[in-house]
């Protein structure tokens, strides 16, 4: 099944008043495509506007546009091994946050995340799993539960955190800074951090590892000089 979406209109109406209307309907359609997804059937988001042949990917913000988030490299993480870190530990990197989640339908992302993180460590980039258990109670593990999962079943070598919410009230404060206003639709979205730690990107849950609007995003990203 394909959902298509007008992006022409949600472009449109991302600039105007009428932006709840552009993210009511891009998220119509993830949910739509995620829901296919869930039970084991082919759906892929694309668009009938501007680019016809590409996922039609709801960054919540024209493309190369930056929005600079506050001190994001001092709030404090814990590892899925229990170390307290920040992402200053991966200051001048290329960063793919994720929400990850080990009974999603997704969840084979992990994959094509980790061959993301393989084919471009030496380049500065570098794959964040953070586990929650927000949508349908997909991360019920404990993080050793988790991390082991995570070991033998994909060989999992980029960074994975500790278990943490992203919705709601108990909501971390990474993804407050990161989201914002704007909701995580599920797992496995996607969020890009700049080397000087602006958010240069957010993709939605369905949108492969090997997506070419993805990858397209994070080289531009890797061959961009620090500010």
């Amino acid at each position: 099944m394909v959902v298509v979406l007008h992006s022409c209109l949600v472009h449109r109406c991302r600039r105007t008043k009428h932006r709840g209307i552009a993210t009511a309907t891009a998220s119509l359609g993830i949910l739509i495509c995620v829901a296919l997804l869930e039970a084991g059937r082919p759906a892929r988001i694309v668009s009938s506007g501007q680019y016809p042949d590409r996922v039609d990917v709801p960054v919540l913000f024209e493309p190369g546009a930056r929005i600079i988030m506050t001190a994001i490299q001092d709030i404090p993480l814990r590892t899925i091994t229990g170390e307290t870190t920040t992402l200053g530990a991966y200051a001048g990197q290329v960063l793919l946050v994720v929400n990850v989640a080990s009974k999603c339908g997704l969840t084979p992302q992990y994959d094509g995340l980790e061959k993301l993180h393989e084919q471009l460590r030496d380049q500065g980039f570098t794959v964040l799993g953070f586990p929650a258990n927000d949508f349908a109670g997909q991360e019920p593990g404990t993080d050793e539960e988790i991390a082991e999962f995570c070991r033998s079943s994909f060989d999992v070598q980029f960074p994975l955190f500790s278990k943490i919410s992203v919705l709601g009230p108990d909501r971390h404060p990474l993804y407050a800074e990161l989201a914002g206003d704007e909701d995580v639709r599920w797992n496995f979205e996607k969020f890009l951090i700049s080397r000087d730690g602006e958010l240069a990107g957010r993709f939605a849950p369905p949108v492969a590892p090997d997506d070419e609007q993805l990858t397209n995003a994070i080289e531009r990203e890797i061959a961009a000089e620090r500010g």
